[in-house]
Protein backbone atom coordinates (compact mmCIF):
# COMPACT_ATOMS: atom_id res chain seq x y z
CA UNK A 1 0.00 0.00 0.00
CA UNK A 2 1.33 3.41 -1.10
CA UNK A 3 0.12 7.11 0.21
CA UNK A 4 1.26 10.20 -1.86
CA UNK A 5 3.38 12.36 -0.64
CA UNK A 6 1.93 15.68 0.31
CA UNK A 7 5.44 17.40 -1.30
CA UNK A 8 5.24 16.13 -4.30
CA UNK A 9 2.16 14.39 -5.33
CA UNK A 10 3.17 12.26 -8.18
CA UNK A 11 6.03 10.45 -6.07
CA UNK A 12 4.39 7.73 -3.82
CA UNK A 13 5.95 7.30 0.51
CA UNK A 14 6.09 3.48 0.89
CA UNK A 15 5.16 2.87 4.99
CA UNK A 16 8.23 2.01 7.05
CA UNK A 17 8.68 -1.76 7.33
CA UNK A 18 8.93 -2.56 11.46
CA UNK A 19 10.34 -5.66 11.81
CA UNK A 20 9.41 -7.14 15.69
CA UNK A 21 12.19 -9.49 16.86
CA UNK A 22 11.21 -11.90 19.32
CA UNK A 23 13.92 -13.43 22.15
CA UNK A 24 15.66 -16.62 21.43
CA UNK A 25 14.24 -19.59 22.39
CA UNK A 26 16.46 -20.74 25.33
CA UNK A 27 18.02 -17.44 25.83
CA UNK A 28 18.90 -16.40 29.23
CA UNK A 29 16.96 -13.86 30.66
CA UNK A 30 18.46 -10.34 31.51
CA UNK A 31 19.57 -10.01 35.63
CA UNK A 32 16.86 -8.55 37.76
CA UNK A 33 17.14 -4.87 38.07
CA UNK A 34 18.77 -4.18 42.10
CA UNK A 35 16.67 -2.96 44.66
CA UNK A 36 16.69 0.17 45.67
CA UNK A 37 18.73 1.38 48.06
CA UNK A 38 18.59 3.82 50.67
CA UNK A 39 20.53 6.77 51.13
CA UNK A 40 22.90 7.09 53.73
CA UNK A 41 21.31 8.29 56.68
CA UNK A 42 17.91 8.27 54.94
CA UNK A 43 15.50 5.40 56.55
CA UNK A 44 14.30 3.21 54.28
CA UNK A 45 10.96 2.97 52.71
CA UNK A 46 8.31 1.49 55.16
CA UNK A 47 6.55 -1.98 54.07
CA UNK A 48 3.01 -1.46 51.98
CA UNK A 49 1.38 -2.91 54.62
CA UNK A 50 2.68 0.17 56.67
CA UNK A 51 2.10 2.28 53.98
CA UNK A 52 -1.31 1.03 53.57
CA UNK A 53 -2.13 1.66 57.04
CA UNK A 54 -0.73 5.45 57.37
CA UNK A 55 -2.65 5.91 54.33
CA UNK A 56 -5.96 4.52 55.41
CA UNK A 57 -4.87 6.46 59.01
CA UNK A 58 -4.77 9.73 56.96
CA UNK A 59 -8.15 9.12 54.79
CA UNK A 60 -10.99 8.68 57.24
CA UNK A 61 -10.77 11.31 59.66
CA UNK A 62 -10.75 13.04 56.92
CA UNK A 63 -13.43 11.51 54.96
CA UNK A 64 -15.35 11.81 58.35
CA UNK A 65 -14.23 15.54 59.29
CA UNK A 66 -15.35 16.36 55.06
CA UNK A 67 -19.01 14.32 55.32
CA UNK A 68 -19.92 16.08 58.86
CA UNK A 69 -18.67 19.55 57.89
CA UNK A 70 -20.15 19.60 53.97
CA UNK A 71 -23.25 17.64 54.81
CA UNK A 72 -25.99 20.23 55.57
CA UNK A 73 -24.44 21.83 51.99
CA UNK A 74 -24.64 18.57 49.83
CA UNK A 75 -27.76 17.54 51.69
CA UNK A 76 -30.38 17.34 48.80
CA UNK A 77 -27.60 16.37 46.23
CA UNK A 78 -26.98 13.28 44.29
CA UNK A 79 -24.69 10.74 46.23
CA UNK A 80 -22.46 10.49 43.14
CA UNK A 81 -22.25 14.30 43.67
CA UNK A 82 -21.17 13.72 47.05
CA UNK A 83 -18.63 11.85 46.84
CA UNK A 84 -17.57 13.30 43.34
CA UNK A 85 -16.95 16.52 45.71
CA UNK A 86 -16.13 14.76 48.92
CA UNK A 87 -13.26 13.04 47.04
CA UNK A 88 -12.07 16.38 44.99
CA UNK A 89 -11.28 18.16 48.76
CA UNK A 90 -10.52 14.77 50.58
CA UNK A 91 -7.40 13.28 48.19
CA UNK A 92 -5.71 16.57 47.51
CA UNK A 93 -5.35 16.87 51.48
CA UNK A 94 -4.04 13.24 51.87
CA UNK A 95 -1.66 13.16 49.12
CA UNK A 96 -0.13 16.13 49.66
CA UNK A 97 -0.28 17.12 53.51
CA UNK A 98 -1.64 14.35 55.42
CA UNK A 99 0.04 11.51 54.55
CA UNK A 100 3.59 12.31 54.17
CA UNK A 101 3.97 14.37 57.40
CA UNK A 102 2.69 10.79 58.83
CA UNK A 103 5.25 9.00 56.92
CA UNK A 104 7.67 11.67 58.43
CA UNK A 105 6.67 10.87 62.09
CA UNK A 106 6.41 7.09 61.24
CA UNK A 107 10.33 7.27 59.86
CA UNK A 108 11.24 9.52 62.93
CA UNK A 109 9.67 6.85 65.25
CA UNK A 110 11.73 4.06 63.55
CA UNK A 111 15.27 5.84 63.94
CA UNK A 112 14.44 6.66 67.69
CA UNK A 113 13.57 2.82 68.19
CA UNK A 114 16.39 1.53 66.48
CA UNK A 115 18.98 4.00 68.06
CA UNK A 116 17.70 2.79 71.38
CA UNK A 117 18.25 -0.67 70.20
CA UNK A 118 21.38 -0.40 69.82
CA UNK A 119 24.07 -0.82 72.31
Amino acid sequence: MSVQNPVEPSMPVEPPVVEVVSPAVGAPAPPPAPAPIAAPGMPAMPSIHVRAIITWLAIFPLVAICMVTTGPLMDGWPPVLRSFVLTLIVVPVAVYVVVPRMLAAYGKIRQRTAAKARP
